[in-house]
C-alpha cells in the first residue's frame, strides 16, 4: 500500500480484536483528559487510571526539552501530566492550553532563535518549535483538517537544580500524527439524514486506553450530539434530553447495559431510530449485545438486547442496488457499464448530444447535460424516457449532475445538483406541476481560488464534495424551509492534493479523487481529511479525466486511453471490460 508520510489512524479491527480477548470485564465512561473536553459520568473503580509520570531525563539541553515535551503529549492521562513534567513549577500551575489538540507531521524541528532575539538573562533561552500542522482535534472530538506552518517560540529557564524547564509553553497541545494514531481511536457517532432513514456517520476520536472504557466514551460523544461541522445537516432522534441514568456496566450474562433516561415520552419510531444510533455507534468498540433501557425498562417494548444484525438495512437507502451496473457517456450517448449497450430511450439512441449524465440512486431517473450549439442545458426525467428541459438554465458549462436521495415519503428523488459555468452551485427541484426548477445554493465564501469543476453529493445527502481550483473541498449541507446552504467548508490535504480533477463517494465516510498528478493519479481520502492513501499508479496515464465509486463497487477511473478498474489501494489497475476512449463513467447517485 502506498501512503503519504503521515500514517493512517489505527484500524478499528485492532481494538475490536483486543476487546474480544479481554471480554470487556467492566466498561467505564472515562472522560477525555483534556481541558474542556466532554465530561463523562464517573465510573467507580474504573476511571482513567492515575499514572505515575516519570521525571524527565537529567541533563537535557533546551532543544531536547522542547522535543520531549511534544512527544510526551502522546500520553493524555491526568491533563497531560507527562508534558507538564517538562514545565517549570509556576508554568505547571498556570498552563491552560486550549481545548483542542494540534496534530502535526512526524518531522518537526526545534532550533534556537537568533542571538539578537535571545533574553539577556543567560539562564533563559528561546527555542522555536517548527512544525507543519495537518489538523486539530476540536473540543467535540472531531478532526478538522488544515494545512499551516507553525513557528512557536518557547521560553526555557535553567532551574535551581541545573535542569532546563519550559516557563512559557505553547498555548495548545501538539501531537505528531503517529502518536495521535496510537493514543486516539477513531469511531463514528451515527445520526440520520434530515428527511430519510439514511444513517450518517460522524467520525470522532477518543482516547484509546483503557479499552474497557471505549463504549462509554463513545456514548458520551453520541449523547452530546453531532459535531460542529455536521450540526444542522443531520437529525438526532436521541435529542438533547437523552442522557445516561447511571453508569454503563456489563451484566452477568455479558450484555453491555446502556441505561438511558429522558426519552420516556418519545414515540416508537423514534425509539427504533435511537436503537440504531446507539448500536451502530458502538459496533466497533464492543462485541457484546447492547441492552438498551429507558428508566429501567426496555427502550423498545418487547426487545431489550440488540446487535447490529438486528437492525433494519438502513444502508440500502444510500447504496445503489447490485442490479444497477452503472453507466457511461461516450461520444454523446449513454451506455451501460455492464453490457456496453446503449441505454433505452433518447439518451442512448443519440437524440441528445450528451456531455454528462447522472442516474438516481434507485436507478429510476436520469439527468443529462445536453450540448445545443455553443451552450449546454439540463434534461431531467425517468430512466429510458425523454427528459424535461429545465427552463432558464442554459449555460456555457455544467458539471456532471449529482442526485439527492429520495425522502421517506418519496418513491423518486426530487432534487439534483450541478455547477453552472464553473462558479454557481445550483439545485434543481421538482415543482408541484412535475416540472423542474433551478434554485441557487448559498455557499458563502468557499476557500481557495479557481473554477469549480466537479461536485458530488454524498448518497445520504448530508455532505457535498467539490473540486475547486484543483483542491478538494468538503462541506455539510444544511437545509431550512427557505434555503439550502453549505456549512463548514474545508480544504482537505491542501499541501499534497493540489491537482484534483474529479471526486466521488466510495462510502459515506470515504472519498476517491482523480488527479492530474503523475505520482498519485488516484487517492482515497477519509471524510474528515485525516487519512489519505495513494492507489497504485501502474497502467494509468496522467492526467485522469473522471472517476466513479460506490459502496461495495470497483472503482472506475478514466484516462486518455479509456476506463480502468481496481478494488483496493494496492491493486494494479486493469482495463474495464467496456473500456472506451473519452468515456465518463458513473454509478447511481
Amino acid at each position: 500500500m502506498n501512503t503519504t508520510a503521515d500514517p493512517a489512524p489505527r484500524p478499528r479491527g485492532r481494538i475490536v480484536g483486543a476487546l474480544l480477548a479481554c471480554a470487556l470485564l467492566v466498561t467505564g465512561c472515562a472522560a477525555i483528559p483534556t481541558q474542556s473536553q466532554p465530561k463523562a459520568i464517573p465510573q467507580e473503580g474504573n476511571g482513567q487510571p492515575t499514572q505515575e509520570i516519570p521525571e524527565p531525563e537529567a541533563g537535557l539541553d533546551p532543544l531536547s526539552v522542547v522535543r520531549e515535551f511534544v512527544r510526551a503529549s502522546a500520553q493524555p492521562a491526568n491533563d497531560h501530566a507527562a508534558s507538564q513534567a517538562y514545565l517549570g513549577e509556576r508554568a505547571r500551575e498556570q498552563w491552560r492550553p486550549d481545548s483542542s489538540l494540534t496534530v502535526i507531521r512526524d518531522e518537526f524541528g526545534t532550533v534556537f532563535l537568533g542571538e539578537d532575539e535571545q533574553p539577556e538573562n543567560p539562564n533563559e533561552r528561546l527555542v522555536a518549535l517548527r512544525a507543519s500542522q495537518v489538523g486539530r482535534l476540536a473540543s467535540d472530538n472531531a478532526f478538522v483538517s488544515s494545512n499551516e506552518d507553525i513557528r512557536e517560540p518557547v521560553r526555557l529557564r535553567k532551574q535551581a537544580d541545573g535542569e532546563w524547564r519550559i516557563v512559557e509553553p505553547p498555548g495548545t497541545i501538539m501531537i505528531t500524527t503517529t502518536d495521535f494514531a496510537d493514543a486516539y481511536f477513531e469511531v463514528s457517532a451515527y445520526f440520520f439524514s434530515p428527511d430519510s432513514t439514511a444513517l450518517v456517520p460522524d467520525p470522532r476520536y477518543v482516547v484509546a486506553k483503557p479499552q474497557s472504557g471505549l463504549p462509554a466514551r463513545v456514548l458520551d460523544l453520541l449523547l452530546a450530539g453531532p459535531s460542529k461541522g455536521l450540526a444542522g445537516a443531520v437529525r438526532n432522534p436521541l435529542g438533547e434530553s437523552a442522557s445516561l441514568d447511571s453508569n454503563v456496566t456489563v451484566a452477568s450474562d455479558g450484555a453491555l447495559v446502556v441505561p438511558l433516561t429522558g426519552v420516556a415520552e418519545r414515540g416508537e419510531q423514534d425509539r427504533q431510530l435511537m436503537v440504531a444510533q446507539v448500536v451502530r455507534s458502538l459496533q466497533h468498540v464492543t462485541t457484546s449485545r447492547v441492552r438498551l433501557l429507558s428508566d429501567g425498562t426496555a427502550l423498545v417494548p418487547g426487545q431489550s438486547d440488540w446487535r447490529p444484525a438486528d437492525l433494519p438495512a438502513y444502508e440500502s437507502v444510500v447504496s445503489p442496488s447490485s442490479e444497477l451496473p452503472g453507466l457511461m457517456t461516450v461520444n454523446g450517448r449513454v451506455y451501460s457499464l455492464g453490457s456496453g449497450a446503449p441505454v433505452d430511450g433518447p439518451a442512448g439512441a443519440g437524440a441528445y448530444d450528451v456531455r454528462h449524465a447522472a442516474q438516481s440512486i434507485n436507478g429510476q431517473q436520469l439527468a443529462v447535460v445536453e450540448r445545443v450549439g455553443d451552450e449546454v442545458r439540463l434534461r431531467v426525467g425517468d430512466y429510458g424516457r425523454a427528459g424535461q428541459v429545465v427552463e432558464d438554465m442554459t449555460a456555457r458549462s455544467m458539471t456532471r449532475p449529482t442526485w439527492r436521495p429520495p425522502s421517506n415519503d418519496e418513491s423518486k428523488s426530487s432534487e439534483l445538483w450541478t455547477v453552472v459555468d464553473e462558479e454557481r452551485l445550483v439545485r434543481v427541484r421538482r415543482a408541484p406541476d412535475d416540472g423542474w426548477v433551478a434554485r441557487r445554493v448559498s455557499v458563502g465564501e468557499l476557500p481557495g481560488d479557481g473554477p469549480i469543476t466537479a461536485l458530488r453529493l454524498s448518497r445520504d445527502g448530508a455532505r457535498v464534495a467539490l473540486v475547486k481550483g484543483g483542491n478538494l473541498i468538503v462541506a455539510s449541507v444544511v437545509r431550512t424551509n427557505s434555503e439550502v446552504t453549505l456549512r463548514a467548508p474545508r480544504v482537505y490535504k491542501g499541501d499534497v492534493l493540489t491537482s484534483a480533477v474529479d471526486v466521488d463517494w466510495a462510502a459515506q465516510d470515504t472519498l476517491v479523487v482523480a488527479t492530474a498528478s503523475e505520482w498519485a493519479p488516484v487517492v482515497r481520502v477519509s471524510v474528515d481529511g485525516f487519512q489519505l492513501d495513494q492507489f497504485n499508479s501502474s497502467n494509468l496515464e496522467s492526467p485522469m479525466k473522471a472517476i466513479t465509486a460506490a459502496p461495495g463497487r470497483q472503482i472506475v477511473v478514466a484516462d486518455a486511453h479509456g476506463l480502468w478498474t481496481a478494488g483496493e489501494v494496492g491493486a494494479v489497475w486493469v482495463p474495464h471490460p467496456r473500456s472506451e476512449p473519452d468515456a465518463e463513467p458513473f454509478y447511481p447517485g
